[in-house]
Formats: structure tokens, C-alpha cells, sequence
């Protein structure tokens, strides 16, 4: 940033108030953007989470989440369902919560859930998006005439590196206990 006002000094000194007043309104307009669509998501997760709905979640992710995280906590297994479903949905920020409830109730037995916790941030790190919502609608907010676009090369991306990332940490930790033994 240093470098580029000291070029605009020497090269277009006229240029500088204009662009950094024009560059700040797009990012309150982006913003604003943002707020809302989480806004909208958020309020969503939580009527999930209020109407029982989450432990309906839970339920059928049950026996993928605890083979995958290897926790057999209902608490915990129901936040990181939840964190998952958002996830999958893309709101990776409006996942946030329930990833830190997931979080907060695996720090109790650390021991036993260092391997969950450590799944649980490859997982949203990589985040397989079956419908990127919050890359489509600031897509759609920009004008993009079709933001949807964006759903298979998302889906094929977020595939790939996710199952990638979780056999990456598998392995780690077959070598990490073989090593200990």
C-alpha cells in the first residue's frame, strides 16, 4: 500500500484523495453487502438450531461425524454437524459459532480430542461447498448477470481439497502414533 501512494505521488498525484475516497465507499458498499446475506443465514442457523432441527442434523450425520472426528459426544457431534451443514450450504463465516461451540466442548478432554479439533479446522479450512451462497450472492450484488455459475467449479474445487487435506491428516496421524509406539 506504502508503495503503491508513493508511486501514485510521482506518477499521478491528482489520482490519490479520488481513488482513496472511491475504493473506501466500495468497501462500506461490499460491506454492507456481506451483512446482509450473513444477516439473512445467520438468522436461518439459529432457527435451525431453536427449532430442534440441528439434532435432527446430528442424527443423520451421526455415524460419518463420529467415524470421520472420532468423538462420541452428542454436544459435540451436534455443533460440528451444524458447522458442517453450514459449510455445505457456504456460509463458512456464518458456521463460525457452532465451530467454536464444537470447539469449546472438545477442549474438556483435550486428549481425547486433539484428533477431532484438529479435523474439525481442516475441514472448515477446506469447506466442501455444495452451494457457494455467500460467493453467489456478492456475485449477484456486484451485478453478475449469472452468479450461479460459480456452483460445479466450486463443488469440483472444495471436493478435492478437502478430501485431500483429510487424508493429508489421517496420514499424519497413523505416523504420528506409529512413531509414539
Amino acid at each position: 500500500m506504502i508503495l503503491s501512494l508513493i508511486t501514485l505521488v510521482f506518477s499521478a498525484p491528482d489520482l490519490i484523495i479520488n481513488t482513496m475516497i472511491t475504493e473506501s465507499k466500495n468497501v462500506v458498499s461490499l460491506c454492507i453487502n456481506l451483512i446482509a446475506i450473513y444477516a439473512v443465514w445467520m438468522g436461518i442457523l439459529e432457527i435451525v438450531e431453536k427449532t430442534g432441527l440441528s439434532e435432527k442434523l446430528a442424527k443423520l450425520l451421526y455415524k460419518p461425524i463420529k467415524k470421520l472426528f472420532k468423538i462420541e459426544d452428542k454436544n459435540q457431534i451436534k455443533y460440528v454437524a451444524l458447522n458442517l451443514s453450514a459449510n455445505f450450504l457456504g456460509l463458512g463465516n456464518a458456521a463460525t459459532p457452532s465451530g467454536i461451540k464444537a470447539i469449546k466442548s472438545m477442549e474438556i478432554n483435550l486428549k481425547q480430542t486433539k484428533f477431532a479439533m484438529m479435523m474439525l479446522l481442516v475441514v472448515n479450512s477446506t469447506s466442501i461447498q455444495l452451494l457457494p451462497t455467500t460467493a453467489i450472492g456478492l456475485l449477484a450484488s456486484a451485478g453478475s448477470t449469472n452468479s450461479s455459475s460459480i456452483i460445479l467449479p466450486t463443488l469440483i474445487a472444495t471436493s478435492i481439497s478437502t478430501v485431500f487435506s483429510v487424508v493429508l491428516l489421517m496420514v499424519y496421524n497413523k505416523f504420528k502414533k506409529s512413531k509414539n509406539e
